[in-house]
């Protein structure tokens, strides 16, 4: 039986939410909450004692992580993993991290659309063709009212051509924009969100060694 898991990225945290224990989770440390609320497993992980990686074992993943989403507010934000016609990948660089481009969903929006607009506002260039999802990363994080939010973001696979002069969008943060080929990514990987390394995790581009930095 498929053992059903979710990431969620708490600061520097990684809440790991399954129906068992992953094969290769390793130096974790068993959450033992009354629900599934993520502000008192918020205050949990927090706490100073050492520990970066927590384990939340439940029924059933997918119901338990509907109910944390419910638990405070939730913004859903939605990009892209844009490679051009010379197999090369479109980053940015965005408050001292690197990043690839992303933005919340307006509301009335659909996710794809959404997307797109977020890559081609962000970078100043023009998705051709737009693929199939690639994933769904979470993080949690204070917002400036010092309430909890989670952020869910949608990644799609998109397709370029001739976007070699890029406009990053300064307004958002955005430095740099860039292409990187494959072998740039462990450049990227050390200085890059959890939920990055995920993203490329999941299509292969970054080797499991970096994706565990």
């Amino acid at each position: 039986m498929q053992n059903t898991s979710y990431h969620i990225y708490i600061n520097d945290k990684h809440l790991v939410v399954a129906e068992a224990v992953p094969k290769g989770l390793q130096n974790y440390q068993e959450l033992n909450v009354e629900k599934p609320d993520l502000n008192l497993i918020y205050q949990s992980v927090s706490k100073p004692d050492g520990k970066q990686t927590f384990l939340y074992l439940c029924k059933n993943a997918k119901t338990t992580l509907r109910k944390l989403s419910k638990s405070i507010r939730l913004i859903e934000a939605a990009g892209g993993l844009v490679k051009n016609e010379r197999k090369e990948y479109l980053v940015i660089f965005r408050n001292g991290l690197w990043d690839l481009p992303k933005g919340k969903i307006e509301e009335g929006e659909k996710t794809q659309k959404a997307a797109v607009r977020e890559v081609e506002e962000e970078c100043g260039i023009k998705v051709k063709k737009t693929g199939r999802k690639i994933c769904k990363t979470y993080h949690v994080y204070r917002q400036r009212n010092d309430e909890l939010a989670l952020k869910k973001t949608h990644w799609y696979r998109m397709k370029a051509e001739g976007q070699d002069k890029l406009k990053p969008q300064k307004e958002e943060g955005i430095t740099k924009a860039c292409w990187f080929t494959r072998e740039k990514f462990s450049i990227l990987a050390e200085n890059t969100y959890p939920s990055i390394l995920d993203v490329l995790d999941t299509m292969g581009l970054i080797k499991e060694k970096e994706a565990q930095l």
